[in-house]
């Protein structure tokens, strides 16, 4: 069975305990928010983790991280150590999208080595086999698809993208809504380019059945694509991006009619004054599915500083109920990410995704801020290094410029606190 079925049937799994104490809730709020569609595990019954991931309604916002070769940089090797850092920074899930190598080779590899769930997008693997095999993505055949989805599943993918709102209705009202930046999206250009070559409909929308008896045999959870995000803020919430989340929420149903885990993924490239509305419409169209946004990007003009801008986005979109956060790096738009661009994206995206939990009141969240007060109050150098999201920068930063005594560099015998602690006799507090 699988999470959701055992939810359904008021069965708590070791996976929910261990969410649970994870969020410090009880297990019978993560079983019934399962079973309601409101709270996925992404946890393939053929991938054994150590550390389980509950992404949904009332949970902390979790962060995703990419990592993945492409065909003119990557190697396994250097995947495996961004995987390293995105789990040393705590990055909740990762996701392998590859495009150059041995594809196999390096999920497995991935697959090995991950403590924390793995995403994958199929549809990659097999435009890049039919290139190789027939010419052109174009002829790729439906069982193509279904056959690497069906891979993946097995070998232990705990959640997969897949595109399936990228019908020909939404490419016909993309067309006439005439874009800036068209289709942004990989695996929404591949079906589109597929769909209009071959003038079919798209096979992951026309053969969803068959999707939902793979990801129920493996309970792999589905993270519905949006093939149609917008990728620069003229686009943003216009009509081919509706149209496929219309479709979505349809989906979202069918996927928990056959007991299969499912969430929605969302913009892209959204102004701020977008990003609530755009939050509400998917919570009220795919009727509360886990949210998956990617940043959202609030500017189109931080070329460099893609992940300061995601991480502005992810904050107004998680404070307004998107469950996951997709990292954004700095190399975004300009190339592959390394190893630097990888903790710097995580760190941005957590850094948004407690801003949000702070706010929102999630359990926990508040503590740990109360906990770096107090150490600073203290001057308790060592706590504030050892509580911060980046220990070595902060401990190499603060070294860096270290005075004889008990305060920083900032201010030395000036310390605002330092100074208020000896008028008032108060010399520590504590949490």
């Amino acid at each position: 069975m699988t999470q959701l079925e055992l939810a359904r049937s008021g069965s708590i799994s070791p996976q929910m305990k261990l969410v649970a104490e994870a969020e410090g809730v009880a297990p019978e709020f993560i079983r019934q928010g399962i079973a309601d569609g409101n709270i996925v595990i992404p946890a393939n019954r053929n991938h054994q983790l150590s550390q389980y991931c509950g992404i949904g309604k009332g949970l902390r916002v979790k962060v995703n991280a990419n990592i993945g070769t492409s065909s003119d940089y990557g190697s396994m090797e250097s995947e495996l150590e961004k995987l390293r850092v995105a789990i040393e920074y705590k990055s909740d899930t990762v996701m392998d999208l590859s495009t150059g190598g041995d594809l196999s080779a390096i999920r497995h590899a991935i697959l090995k080595e991950s403590a924390i769930p793995l995403g994958t997008v199929p549809i990659y693997q097999a435009g890049i086999e039919t290139i190789e095999r027939r010419g052109a993505i174009v002829h790729m055949t439906p069982d193509d698809l279904f056959q690497v989805i069906e891979e993946q599943a097995a070998e232990g993918v705990d959640f997969v993208t897949v595109h399936c709102g990228v019908t020909r209705a939404a490419i016909e009202r993309l067309k006439r809504q005439k874009r800036v930046t068209d289709v942004v999206s990989r695996g929404g250009a591949i079906l589109l380019g597929w769909i209009l070559h071959n003038e079919q409909e798209n096979p992951l929308y026309q053969q969803y059945d068959r999707l939902l008896e793979i990801a129920r045999e493996f309970d792999v959870t589905l993270s519905l694509g949006d093939g149609l995000r917008p990728g620069s803020l003229a686009d943003a919430t216009d009509r081919a991006q509706v149209e496929e989340l219309l479709i979505l929420g349809e989906l979202v149903e069918r996927a928990w009619d056959a007991g299969v885990q499912v969430m929605v993924e969302g913009p892209g490239h959204v102004p701020l004054d977008q990003i609530t509305t755009n939050v509400q419409l998917e919570k009220s169209i795919c009727k509360g599915a886990p949210f998956y946004v990617l940043g959202p990007l609030v500017t189109d003009i931080a070329a460099g500083y893609d992940h300061i801008s995601g991480a502005i986005g992810g904050a107004i979109a998680a404070l307004a109920g998107a469950d996951f956060l997709c990292y954004v790096t700095p190399s975004e738009h300009l190339g592959l990410p390394d190893l630097d661009d990888v903790k710097e994206g995580v760190i941005a995206s957590r850094i948004a995704a407690h801003a949000a939990d702070i706010a929102k009141g999630v359990k926990g969240a508040w503590e740990q801020d109360r906990r770096m007060s107090v150490a600073r109050k203290n001057l308790d150098w060592e706590e504030q290094v050892r509580l911060g999201l980046d220990p070595k920068k902060a401990r190499r930063l603060h070294r860096q410029h270290a005075t004889s005594g008990d305060a920083c560099s900032m201010c030395g015998e000036l310390c605002a606190m330092k100074l208020t602690s000896d008028f008032l006799g108060v010399k520590s507090v504590k949490c």
